[in-house]
């Protein structure tokens, strides 16, 4: 009886571990400066058009900095919260504010390496797979969030 219920515990953290890893697209050739530059460009008009200024970056599958933008008066710090929320939103597969509600519920997830709890990253998609990120910084969270979904909308 005992046994069974250890295979069964076995067998259920097997499919909780298979479940989470679908949950999460795989990885896909990595965005070329091209691409990104349209991205940022889609999200600076999202921000221009509510007259936010902010610091833009669009990262690669391993969060390599593709390009980078700012608008005029963007806070210092938004330089490198912008890059670290587009490396956290290519590398973790998810969106930066994932991180932000999970902290939220317990503070395990502030101990995994390189994340930015902070809405504003978001990851970028070809063809299903993960291609890269795009990060926004300068206005609050949600602000950033919604110019960098406009952002990644203009692919």
């Amino acid at each position: 009886m005992r046994t069974a219920a250890i295979l069964a515990g076995i067998a259920l953290a097997a499919a909780s571990v298979t479940a989470h890893a679908q949950q999460h697209p795989s990885y896909g050739p990595s965005i070329k400066a091209a691409a990104a530059k349209k991205i940022a460009a889609g999200t600076l008009a999202e921000c221009a058009a509510n007259k936010w200024n902010v610091a833009v970056a669009v990262v690669d599958t391993a969060g390599n900095l593709v390009y980078f933008e700012r608008m005029e008066d963007t806070q210092t710090a938004s330089f490198d919260i912008a890059i670290g929320k587009a490396r956290t939103a290519a590398t973790y597969r998810r969106t930066t504010r994932v991180f932000m509600e999970a902290i939220n519920k317990g503070p395990a997830t502030a101990t995994l390496p390189n994340v930015v709890a902070s809405p504003g990253g978001v990851p970028l998609y070809a063809d299903g797979k993960v291609i890269g990120a795009v990060g926004v910084s300068g206005v609050t969270g949600d602000q950033d969030e919604q110019c960098a979904k406009a952002g990644a909308a203009s692919m």
